[in-house]
């Protein structure tokens, strides 16, 4: 059997990413029992933020860059789209969240999106639900990508009232 360099390239980045996987999961802290309302500590894995991208993307040990589902914070570098308005306040929240935190990733359907980005809702050891925090506070808005729609009507009831309240980015609009 034959390989093309395309196909070779393939099982070495499949191998990379299986293995970059492992090396960041990780048993859940100690001392630590973590309680949520949404997930239990085997429905994910744990892992350390070792870097922030932005409002709703980080990177854990292992080198893995993590998509967060169901959210969508405004850019800060996106290269068409440049700065958005609110987006480094969207950032620096995301980052007082989980920065150098052990997290809690756990996936809905689909493992990454058309990116390469592995796809996860996270949660901190004290049970705070990251995506939904961002929402709740005005960081981010509800942005839903069939099949990974488990939490989207508590996401919605969440923007929902921080739109009411004009939390955050909701605040923006009227002024």
């Amino acid at each position: 059997m034959r390989l093309s360099v395309r196909g070779i390239s393939a099982i070495i980045f499949l191998a990379a990413f299986l293995t970059g996987f492992a090396a960041c999961s990780c048993m859940q802290p100690r001392n630590v029992e973590f309680q949520s309302p949404y997930v239990e500590a085997e429905d994910g894995d744990w892992a350390r933020v070792t870097k922030v991208v932005d409002g709703d993307t980080i990177y854990c040990e292992g080198d893995l860059k993590i998509r967060y589902i169901g959210v969508d914070t405004p850019e800060t570098k996106h290269p068409s789209k440049g700065l958005e308005l609110y987006g480094p306040e969207a950032t620096e929240a995301n980052r007082k969240l989980v920065e150098g935190q052990t997290v809690l990733l756990v996936k809905d359907v689909s493992e990454t999106d058309r990116y390469g980005r592995l796809l996860r809702y996270i949660f901190l050891t004290d049970g705070t639900f990251v995506n939904l925090k961002l929402v709740e506070d005005g960081y981010a808005r509800v942005a839903t990508f069939p099949p990974d729609v488990h939490f989207t009507d508590l996401f919605l009831e969440a923007e929902r009232k921080a739109r009411n309240e004009g939390r955050g980015l909701w605040g923006l609009e009227e002024e």
